[in-house]
């Protein structure tokens, strides 16, 4: 049996035209058994198969571990709607505290679906590291990202923003300089809404990790972290 269920799309998209207290309170038995629930026991199910792509990542069972909290926060932010309209889970780093570790993610909305590998929002220091890394083992970063598995999985390659300029003390010039400008090192892979509720989901989210596994592998080490 699949672990996701059109129902949990279903709320989510009802949640979108309703974002409030009031509703979300009338509906949050809807939340805890077509998202929550669901999602815990993926989780779990989950455990053995990111074992097989490393033993240092965690998959946590519960709502603040591998499950992102639904509520927002929008302290500071414009947007004050106070919930997410989309589920989130991270399989983070053993070493990492937040949704900044290194992991990998999955994301479920309704009509965006997909997978991801890597760092996003890495702070300074963790950025020049990753900036080094590519600097002094220039062919590992190459084979790596040109590997045709992995390049035809992640369809989206390199999420988020980019420096306008070189970052302060690399090379404008280097062979690398468009990923030595990036904020966040993620790839995604998109899926959809009905191969997420698929009985062999778990197996083809494990193959989209595996295929990211080297570049996942070389941003850990990139940062002195064990793989």
């Amino acid at each position: 049996m699949s672990h996701i269920r059109p129902a949990l799309f279903d709320f989510f998209r009802d949640l979108d035209a309703n974002n409030h207290r009031e509703w979300f309170l009338a509906n949050k038995h809807r939340y805890e058994a077509d998202v929550k629930e669901p999602l815990l026991r993926l989780i779990v199910d989950f455990t053995g198969l990111l074992g097989e792509i490393s033993t240092r990542f965690r998959a946590i069972p519960k709502v603040g571990g591998s499950l992102f909290r639904i509520y927002r926060d929008v302290r500071f932010s414009k947007d004050k709607r106070p919930y997410k309209t989309a589920a989130g889970v991270h399989f983070r780093h053993e070493a990492g505290k937040n949704a900044h570790a290194p992991g990998f993610y999955l994301h479920l909305g309704p009509e965006e679906v997909f997978a991801a590998v890597g760092i996003w929002g890495p702070d300074t220091r963790t950025l020049t590291r990753i900036r080094q890394a590519i600097v002094n083992e220039p062919d590992t970063w190459e084979s790596v990202t040109v590997d045709p598995a992995f390049t035809a999985m992640f369809t989206t390659a390199f999420d988020g923003e980019s420096l306008k300029r070189a970052p302060r003390g690399f090379d404008p010039n280097h062979r690398f300089i468009t990923d030595l400008k990036r904020k966040h090192f993620v790839v995604s892979a998109a899926l959809s809404e009905g191969e997420a509720c698929h009985a062999d989901f778990l197996e083809r989210l494990a193959r989209i990790y595996g295929n990211g596994s080297d570049f996942m592998e070389f941003l850990t080490r990139a940062i002195g972290l064990e793989w």
